[in-house]
């Protein structure tokens, strides 16, 4: 994208009203090195961003490329607004039922039936009621590495609290005379 300036200035071409639209371009339209046309600093990612963050970047900085770098900054990889589309290619129904299979089955175990997965355009949403809410961040956790979850809301909650147990509770069987 930053050799578009390079060719545009190249042959005279200016905006509409005969002016550069950016200073940067003028001097991308002058680079003779790598160093000259490539955009500094550079604006990476590391590997625990999630896809929509990438994307936000992306539209941000007006780039179609982030490089994905460690916590050292070493290079891993690159990830591209292509690789972003992919991931609504797949279709949500599959997602659903990868997530239940290997996920809520898997954590859940014989507790399962009580909690819902839907998935709307890639974003997962856990509902229900689960005995050990310590599980939820995990299964958060794990539906954002499936592929073609772009995003995952979890309301689940925790089993019913005992009026007994907890005072703030109204207890049914003291309620109020009819």
């Amino acid at each position: 994208a930053d050799m578009l300036p390079k060719e545009e200035y190249r042959r005279g071409d200016l905006d509409r009203s005969g002016q550069v639209q950016r200073p940067a371009d003028v001097h991308k339209a002058g680079a003779v090195t790598a160093g000259d046309l490539m955009t500094a600093p550079a604006i990476t990612l590391t590997s625990d961003a999630t896809l929509a963050h990438a994307a936000r970047v992306m539209a941000r900085n007006r780039v179609k490329r982030l490089p994905v770098v460690d916590p050292d900054g070493a290079l891993k990889g690159i990830v591209s607004r292509s690789d972003l589309l992919k991931v609504f290619l797949r279709d949500d129904a599959d997602i659903a039922e990868e997530v239940q299979r290997e996920i809520v089955l898997g954590l859940f175990g014989t507790h399962a039936e009580a909690v819902r997965v839907e998935v709307h355009d890639g974003v997962v949403t856990f509902g229900g009621r689960v005995h050990d809410t310590a599980l939820v961040p995990l299964a958060a956790l794990l539906a954002r590495a499936v592929e073609g979850v772009v995003d995952v809301q979890c309301v689940l909650t925790g089993p019913p609290r005992h009026p007994d147990l907890d005072p703030d509770l109204p207890d049914p069987q003291r309620a109020a005379p009819a």
